[in-house]
């Protein structure tokens, strides 16, 4: 059997708690792969890891093989496959004395944890590993530690399929349709709250989602605000961040990597921008994605985008080029 190792960062935390069973049950990366899995976590929490190791191991896997468990990056990106960075610190977390809630600072913060992940993966990872960023801010995040890996032949993402899910759940809910027909549901821009999902675009059975449900006061209000603010929503009603949803789209990623994609469809998750739709070069950037037999991520191309699109995209551009000049010195 074919073995692959998988790193993940916070793994002790409750998106990692939902992702890590699914990683080595054999359903994300097929019944014939053994998955070795390389957990992560501050040294002040590295040894809560052996309790999540112990449920592993009892979940009598056929497809997981061994588990460590590190608090030095470098260490565990040795021969990496995957890495899933779902570590981050969050907003409103007080360090120093000092309670965290500007955006700016939360990048700082965050930037100095993956310059160095992004150095220890890319030096140490494999040269076709692939890596996806779920801790906020995902994107720029992402653009941090893909500059620091400083190898082109890896590719890193940021998760927006957690958005793409979140958005055809609306959409299921208003037409009355299964979710499995809802196809090519594209997230633009920045996994926060000014990216965009596009209903122009989407389709059921061919046909646009925006024209099936005819009603743009629905669509660019209340569809628009549901699924920008969804994550603040489930905050305020669980009093906790999304874990299962999140760790849910991150497996849909990793899946959406290793099969082609189907005609008439897409995945979506954040790349660097290579000017495509006008996009500036140089940021991490939602868009409509394919996987191709030979197991390459390329933008889809050709697709019309309207006026009131064109606005969208151009503020969440506009975030992300702030998001990078904040982060210029890491950069």
């Amino acid at each position: 059997m074919k073995e692959i190792n998988v790193l993940v960062t916070g793994a002790a935390g409750q998106i990692g708690y939902a992702l890590l069973p699914r990683l080595a049950s054999g359903e994300t990366f097929g019944s014939n792969v053994i998955v070795n899995l390389r957990l992560v976590e501050i040294p002040e929490v590295v040894e809560k890891l052996n309790g999540t190791i112990m449920e592993l191991e009892d979940c009598g896997f056929n497809t997981l093989g061994k588990v460590e468990a590190f608090s030095d990056i470098y260490k565990a990106a040795e021969e990496v496959d995957w890495a899933l960075l779902v570590g981050s610190i969050p907003r409103g977390i007080t360090i120093n004395g000092k309670k965290i809630e500007e955006r700016g600072d939360l990048l700082k913060i965050n930037g100095g944890i993956f310059t160095d992940q992004g150095k220890a993966i890319g030096s140490k990872g494999k040269n076709n590993a692939k890596i996806l960023v779920v801790g906020n801010p995902a994107n720029t995040n992402a653009l941090i530690g893909m500059t620091h890996a400083n190898n082109a032949s890896q590719t890193w993402m940021a998760m927006t399929a957690l958005d793409a899910n979140r958005a055809k759940a609306q959409v299921s809910s208003k037409i009355n349709v299964p979710i499995s027909e809802i196809n090519q549901m594209i997230i633009w821009g920045n996994h926060s709250p000014t990216m965009y999902p596009d209903l122009d675009n989407a389709l059921v059975k061919n046909e646009s989602v925006s024209s099936i449900i005819k009603d743009e006061g629905w669509i660019k209000n209340d569809f628009l605000e549901t699924v920008q603010q969804r994550g603040k929503a489930i905050i305020d009603a669980r009093g906790a961040s999304s874990a299962a949803s999140a760790a849910n789209a991150a497996i849909e990623t990793v899946k959406a990597t290793l099969t082609p994609t189907k005609n008439g469809d897409c995945f979506s998750a954040a790349i660097l921008s290579d000017g495509s739709y006008d996009v500036p070069e140089g940021i991490i950037y939602g868009f409509p994605l394919r996987s191709t037999k030979e197991g390459k991520i390329e933008i889809i191309q050709g697709l019309e985008i309207n006026s009131y699109a064109k606005e969208k995209l151009e503020i969440t551009t506009r975030e992300l080029l702030e998001e990078k000049e904040a982060v210029s010195e890491l950069i």
